[in-house]
């Protein structure tokens, strides 16, 4: 499932691409990906200009301008990419759209046809005649409409926790969510309601950089005195690394998640843990080797050495 890195170099690829252009055609093969589409969804969105592209957590939203561009009519599309959901973008100047995707009919905005590739869902066009498709293989993916009034109040957002880039986000903090929780300390970085867009991938990769074993309590985070111990100020600076490097790498590829531009990921190269059970730990003088068990139904890789 793409983490907050992949939403992330996504959001960063649209919103160079899509800010200022008009949504000329909205269609979609289905009504429904994990969840119906919104009721209207295409007709809402056709007429509208892209404002600007947010990311909350593992979620996508596009903020679109009011038709006739009226202020007060501002709406969030908000997108979960699920196990496999991504976009593309296809512009004019390119000339050759991929094969398998949607081709240019002759008025020049496009259409869902035969040469579409069975799992391309959605297709957006825009007034210049950038084609922005989406693409989910295995239809896990969904999204939502609401008025941007009603942002706060949205069923997927109200219950989301800290942002891992956000001001608030510290040892302090992270030792503070976690005070008194006795389910472990990987469970606990993957519930979004305590810290939003950390996944399996990432939890995995800060609990070996902090040397904390996945089986340790979450609330051990807090010391004695009700202050953050040492232990939480080194898994928030891990958390934050970890994600900025692969934020910088382009996210991990594993199988379906790639850029709007069709290029991948590259931090799946540099993993220290996840996916190497069986490997030798890469800790300097560690002679221990990465296992892999299941918790919470998830695969957790670690060294049962070096990580306490």
């Amino acid at each position: 499932m793409p983490e907050l890195p992949e939403v992330e170099t996504v959001r960063r690829g649209l919103a160079v691409a899509l800010p200022g252009k008009r949504i000329v055609l909205s269609q979609w093969r289905r009504p429904d990906l994990r969840f119906p589409l919104p009721e209207g969804f295409s007709g809402a969105l056709e007429g509208r200009c892209v404002n600007h592209v947010e990311r909350r957590a593992k979620y996508l939203m596009i903020t679109l301008g009011g038709k006739n561009d009226d202020k007060d009519d501002l709406l969030i599309w908000l997108v979960h990419f699920g196990m496999s959901g991504r976009f593309s973008i296809h512009t004019p100047d390119v000339g050759v759209v991929r094969p398998g995707y949607f081709v240019l009919d002759t008025d020049g905005m496009g259409s869902l046809n035969d040469t579409a590739g069975p799992h391309d869902h959605g297709l957006i066009v825009f007034n210049d005649g950038t084609q922005l498709i989406y693409t989910d293989p295995r239809r896990f993916g969904f999204m939502d409409l609401f008025s941007d009034k009603d942002k706060s109040g949205n069923r997927h957002l109200a219950r989301l926790g800290m942002e891992p880039f956000s001001k608030q986000f510290s040892g302090e903090s992270l030792a503070s969510v976690m005070a008194g929780r006795r389910l472990s300390l990987k469970a606990a970085l993957l519930d979004q309601r305590l810290i939003a867009g950390l996944g399996n991938i990432y939890a995995c990769e800060s609990l070996f950089r902090a040397r904390l074993s996945p089986h340790r309590q979450a609330g051990s985070l807090m010391g004695r005195g009700s202050k953050p111990s040492v232990r939480a100020h080194r898994l928030a600076a891990a958390i934050q690394a970890i994600l900025g490097e692969a934020i910088t790498a382009g996210g991990s590829s594993l199988k379906d998640y790639e850029h709007p531009d069709g290029t991948a990921g590259w931090f799946q190269h540099g993993f220290s843990v996840y996916g190497r059970s069986g490997a030798t730990c890469l800790t300097p003088n560690c002679a221990g080797r990465i296992k892999r068990i299941v918790q919470n139904s998830r695969s957790t890789f670690y060294c049962s050495i070096c990580q306490r």
